[in-house]
C-alpha cells in the first residue's frame, strides 16, 4: 500500500501587524496630554479649563485619522512611532498653553498667545503626514531624485540670506499671509535623501584607504572631495546665516552617514576636526557666535537690555529654572518661566519649562520618549532591506538625534545654545511640520521592512512533484 502526498502547497508565515497595538499606545498618547493640560488649569484657576474638551477631541481626532491611514496604506509599519511623535506633539501643545496663560510673555509684541497657531501648524503636519503615507507607496522612488534634492536642499538654505535677520541670525524667510518658516527645518530631510542616494554609489570608493597612520586608516586624497564641500558649505551657512545650529546638523549628519556608508572612524575623526576648527575660527569674528559661547562660558555675567543693566543671561535664567524644579518639580502651571526674557519660553528654552514643573524626572522621562523614537528610527534603518533604505533611515533618525542633542545640550549648558527648536515640542510651524513629514518616511521604510514576503507561485512542475511512501 502507498500514500500519494502532494508537496505543492507552500504557505507564507504572516507577520503580525501590531495596528492594534499602536492603537492602544495612541490612547495613552492622547490621554497623558488631556490630563497635563487639566493639571495646568487647576493649577492656574482651581477648575479644569474649558478648552480641555476641544483639546481632547482635537488631539484624538488627528491621532484617530493619521492611525487609519498608517492601517490602509502602511500595515506593517513600526508601532511605537506615531504614538511617540504623538505624544510629544501633545505635550508640547499643553506647554505653549501654559505660557500663554503669563501676561508678560504673551503681549502683541511676542505674538500674543500661540498655542491656537501651534495646533494650526500641527493639523497641518499631520496633513502632510498623511500625504506622504497615500502618495509615497515605495521610499526607493527618492533615489531618483538624489542630485535634484541636494539642488532643492541648497536653495532651501540660501533663502534666509534674503531676509532681514531676528534675533541675530538670517534663519527664516517671511511669506505673506503665512507668517515666518524656517527652511532648515525641511532642507535635513531633503539632505538626508541627497547623502543616501550618493553613499549608496560612492560608498565602496569612500572605504577604500590608502595608509594606515596612528591605527587608523586615513582616506585617499581624492576621496576627501566631498567631506571638504560639505565643510565648505557648512561653514558658509555658518558665516552668512550666523546659524550655528544649522550648520551642526548640516555637517553633523553626512558624518554620521559617511561612518555608516564606510565603516570608517578616520572619517569621523576628519570631520570632528574640520567642525571644531570652523567653529573656532568663525567663533573668532562672528560677534553672533561669540556671543552665544560667552553666554556658554559665563553665564552669570549680568548684561543690559535697553536701559535695564545687571540683567543675567537666559542661560542663567534656565539653569535657576532647572534648580528649583528639583528631582520631581513644582508641578505644571506653578513655576516661573516668565521670567525668562523674550520667546525663549516657548522656543529655545521650552526645556526649562519642563525641568522646573516636572523636574528632573520629567525632563528625564521626556528624553527617554525621544531616545525611543530615535531607537525605533534606527532599529528601522537596520531591519531595512535595500542600501538606500538603511541609509535614508539612518539619515532621518541622525538628523532627529542631533537636533535634540544640540537643542538639548545648548539648553542645559552642556554646548552653546544654537537657537534650534526642540522637535515637537517648542513653538515653531516649520519645525512640527518636517518633523511629522520626518516620521511618515521612517514609517514608510518600516512598512516596507516589515512586510512579510509574498509566497512562491505554484509552477506546474511542482504540481507533478509527488512523494510515495511504501
Amino acid at each position: 500500500m502507498s500514500v500519494v502526498t502532494n508537496t505543492t502547497t507552500i504557505g507564507a508565515i504572516e507577520a503580525p501587524s501590531r495596528r492594534n497595538t499602536e492603537l492602544a499606545m495612541l490612547v495613552f498618547a492622547v490621554i497623558i496630554p488631556v490630563f497635563a493640560y487639566a493639571n495646568v488649569g487647576l493649577a492656574k484657576d482651581g477648575t479644569l479649563p474649558t478648552g480641555m474638551l476641544g483639546y481632547g477631541l482635537g488631539l484624538g481626532l488627528l491621532a484617530g485619522v493619521a492611525h487609519l491611514t498608517v492601517r490602509k496604506f502602511a500595515p506593517y509599519a513600526d508601532p511605537l512611532m506615531l504614538p511617540l511623535a504623538t505624544l510629544l506633539n501633545g505635550l508640547g501643545l499643553v506647554l505653549i498653553w501654559r505660557l500663554d496663560q503669563e501676561p508678560g510673555i504673551t503681549t502683541a509684541a511676542l505674538g500674543g498667545a500661540m498655542a491656537p497657531k501651534q495646533m494650526i501648524w500641527s493639523t497641518v503636519g499631520v496633513a502632510l503626514f498623511l500625504g506622504v503615507l497615500l502618495f509615497l507607496k515605495d521610499h526607493r522612488v527618492l533615489q531618483r531624485y538624489t542630485y535634484i534634492s541636494m539642488v532643492v536642499a541648497l536653495v532651501l538654505l540660501i533663502l534666509p540670506m534674503f531676509f532681514p535677520a531676528k534675533f541675530g541670525a538670517r534663519i527664516w524667510i517671511t511669506i505673506p499671509g503665512v507668517g515666518s518658516l524656517q527652511p532648515a527645518e525641511f532642507a535635513k530631510i531633503i539632505i538626508a535623501i541627497f547623502f543616501a542616494g550618493y553613499l549608496m554609489v560612492k560608498r565602496d570608493a569612500l572605504a577604500l584607504a590608502s595608509r594606515r597612520f596612528m591605527g587608523m586608516y586615513l582616506p585617499r586624497g581624492r576621496d576627501l572631495g566631498p567631506i571638504l564641500a560639505i565643510w565648505a558649505i557648512s561653514l558658509m551657512i555658518l558665516i552668512f546665516e550666523t546659524d550655528l545650529g544649522t550648520s551642526l546638523l548640516f555637517f553633523g549628519l553626512f558624518v554620521i552617514m559617511l561612518y555608516v556608508a564606510t565603516e570608517r572612524t578616520s572619517w569621523v575623526v576628519f570631520g570632528l576636526t574640520l567642525s571644531a576648527a570652523g567653529a573656532v575660527g568663525v567663533a573668532s569674528f562672528a560677534s553672533h557666535v561669540q556671543s552665544r559661547v560667552e553666554n556658554w562660558l559665563n553665564p552669570l555675567k549680568t548684561v543690559c537690555n535697553g536701559n535695564e543693566c545687571g540683567l543675567v543671561t537666559e542661560t542663567a535664567q534656565a539653569m535657576y529654572s532647572f534648580g528649583s524644579g528639583g528631582l520631581f518639580g513644582s508641578g505644571l502651571g506653578q513655576g516661573y518661566s516668565r521670567l525668562i526674557g523674550g520667546i525663549a519660553p516657548k522656543s529655545d528654552y521650552i526645556l526649562a519649562t519642563v525641568g522646573e514643573e516636572l523636574g528632573l524626572a520629567g525632563l528625564m522621562a521626556i528624553i527617554l520618549v525621544y531616545g525611543l523614537l530615535i531607537e525605533r528610527g534606527v532599529r528601522t534603518a537596520l531591519a531595512a532591506r535595500d542600501p538606500f533604505g538603511k541609509l535614508l533611515a539612518i539619515g532621518l533618525s541622525g538628523a532627529f538625534a542631533l537636533q535634540v542633542f544640540v537643542v538639548a545640550g545648548g539648553v542645559t549648558g552642556v554646548i552653546p545654545l544654537t537657537g534650534m527648536t526642540m522637535p515637537f515640542l517648542a513653538q515653531g510651524g516649520s519645525s512640527v511640520i518636517a518633523n511629522w513629514a520626518l516620521v511618515a518616511i521612517l514609517l514608510r521604510i518600516s512598512d516596507t521592512a516589515r512586510r512579510p514576503a509574498p509566497a512562491p507561485a505554484p509552477s506546474s512542475d511542482a504540481e507533478m512533484t509527488q512523494v510515495v511512501r511504501p
